[in-house]
């Protein structure tokens, strides 16, 4: 992907790339929405079964939501050694930019579990003036 922000944990590697949804925002009403793809690849030598998410999601004005579920998109995918597992998903703040970050809990054949890290990705509006303080 390009644009997109990467992290392995274990053989495992994701991968995001975001988009801002200019048509389906409403700034004059306080609402950006974001969509973002992710890969997740499977690089070590035994499938893997994706069995919950957790994501941090930070507004531009500091304020942290957390939110943890089953799977991902209606779904706990097993994905293969050197198999891609992809899915896109949105995410609505108040505020014109915003990071989320977090982890997928992954569960090995033999039933033990380990988190692999989402990397924190920037939501950003594409025509942002950028300034450093």
């Amino acid at each position: 992907m390009s644009g997109s922000y990467s992290a392995i944990t274990q053989g495992i590697e994701v991968s995001v790339e975001p988009f801002y949804l200019d048509d389906e925002s409403k700034p004059e009403e306080s609402e950006f929405i974001w969509a973002y793809m992710v890969e997740i690849h499977n690089s070590g030598s035994e499938p893997v079964q994706l069995k919950t998410r957790h994501w941090q999601i930070t507004d531009g004005f500091g304020r942290l939501e957390e939110v943890n579920g089953e799977g991902v998109v209606g779904e706990q995918p097993v994905i293969e050694p050197g198999e891609t597992y992809e899915y896109s998903s949105h995410c609505p703040l108040s505020t014109d930019n915003g990071i989320m970050a977090g982890s997928y809990a992954m569960e090995r054949p033999d039933g033990s579990r380990f988190h692999v890290a989402i990397p924190p990705f920037s939501l950003d509006l594409p025509d942002a003036i950028r300034s450093l303080n």
